[in-house]
């Protein structure tokens, strides 16, 4: 049996030097010449994150709050897969693996695990405990960089019912946002034998050709698709076609690194208009240093190359399916443009608040939806 490892993230001095040097010698562009965020992240907002990071932020407090979760590596299929493995003391309790998506990490679970894993000491019934595994992508923070090419969804959802059955776990669920939800929906198709149920919150579905007036929530839908085709999917293109091209100037820029993901947490969360509404500086860099000190812009972005413009054949997700609908979801599902590859969708939520980065935004509501639907396969 090949070997679990226990991990601690240590961040070394040298890139926390290095880091603070690069960004005192930023060279910044002109400012944008809209009063909103059209042309992109506003330089005023870019300037004070950056004058925070190199002043402010405390990465050895922030790597010492991530550090209170047991982290492991192990290798599958060639590569070290870094994950938090945060078992809960109910016997009973259901293994759950949870999945990241760009430009997220596992930053974005920090405020469920414990709720998740302790529902007693959370308000909840100790009945709906899970043991939470949340593994970093392949390419994304801890976990090791591919070194050839195919490691696309359906490679990582094999993946990770390796890492499942390595744990002794013999059924669990499965959860996942943006990336996450593609994987999960994978490993839900792949693994039913041992995967008894999965929720997501995106749906990666195209929508059919639509006869007459559409319903108001495909209008929803068809909506945010636009936008997103019109304004807001360059940086897909980009990763998706060029990804070597762009890693140069992240990887050498915190500032660039910063830009390139925080303008994302402004457009897909329900934030009011600013990203500090709903975060604190400190937990939009906690995410940001994932990329920063691991030095994976490039491979991260290497998901859209391997997964955009190929051919692959979408499955057919046969477990029961839980859905949260999120209102400031990128581009909210639509159920049955979902049920072809769906077809057995148990649970439906329209969720009052939040956006793409569900668990990180709304942690309350989706702790609640996630022990809802787990309760019906337990």
């Amino acid at each position: 049996m090949t070997a679990i490892k226990p991990f601690r993230i240590a961040v070394s001095d040298d890139i926390l030097t290095d880091l603070k040097s690069r960004l005192a010698r930023t060279r910044w562009p002109e400012a944008e010449l809209v009063d909103d965020w059209s042309q992109g992240a506003p330089l005023k907002w870019i300037r004070e994150i950056c004058a925070y990071w190199a002043k402010d932020y405390d990465w050895r407090a922030r790597e010492a709050k991530l550090n209170r979760f047991e982290q492991f590596t192990t290798e599958i299929d060639g590569l070290d897969i870094h994950f938090i493995h945060a078992r809960s003391k109910e016997p009973n309790a259901l293994p759950l693996i949870i999945t990241h998506g760009w430009p997220g990490s596992i930053i974005e679970f920090q405020k469920v695990i414990a709720p998740l894993t302790d529902p007693a000491a959370h308000g909840g019934n100790p009945a709906d405990a899970f043991h939470v595994i949340c593994p970093s992508l392949p390419g994304f923070g801890f976990s090791e960089k591919p070194k050839t090419t195919g490691w696309g969804v359906d490679r990582i959802a094999a993946a990770w019912a390796k890492l499942m059955e390595r744990l002794g776990y013999v059924s669990y669920g499965a959860q996942g946002g943006d990336w996450g939800s593609a994987v999960t929906s994978s490993l839900g198709a792949q693994d039913a034998a041992h995967c008894a149920g999965i929720h997501i919150t995106l749906s990666f579905n195209s929508p059919p050709r639509i006869e007459g007036e559409p319903t108001a929530e495909e209008q929803r839908a068809l909506a945010g698709l636009k936008h997103y085709v019109d304004l807001d999917s360059g940086y897909s293109k980009q990763q998706s076609t060029r990804p070597q091209t762009l890693g140069y100037g992240l990887t050498d820029s915190p500032s660039g690194q910063a830009a390139w993901i925080l303008e994302k947490f402004w457009a897909w969360t329900d934030c009011n208009g600013h990203p500090e509404n709903i975060f604190s500086k400190d937990e939009l860099l906690d995410n940001v240093m994932l990329y920063w000190a691991t030095e994976t812009a490039t491979s991260s972005a290497r998901l859209y190359w391997e997964s955009f413009g190929k051919r692959r054949t979408t499955p057919v997700v046969k477990v029961p399916t839980g859905v949260a609908a999120f209102p400031k979801e990128i581009i909210t599902p639509v159920r049955h443009w979902m049920e072809p590859s769906f077809p057995n969708i148990t649970h439906w939520s329209e969720m009052e608040k939040g956006g793409h980065f569900a668990a990180f935004e709304q942690p309350e509501l989706f702790v609640r939806d996630v022990r809802k639907f787990f309760a019906t396969v337990r």
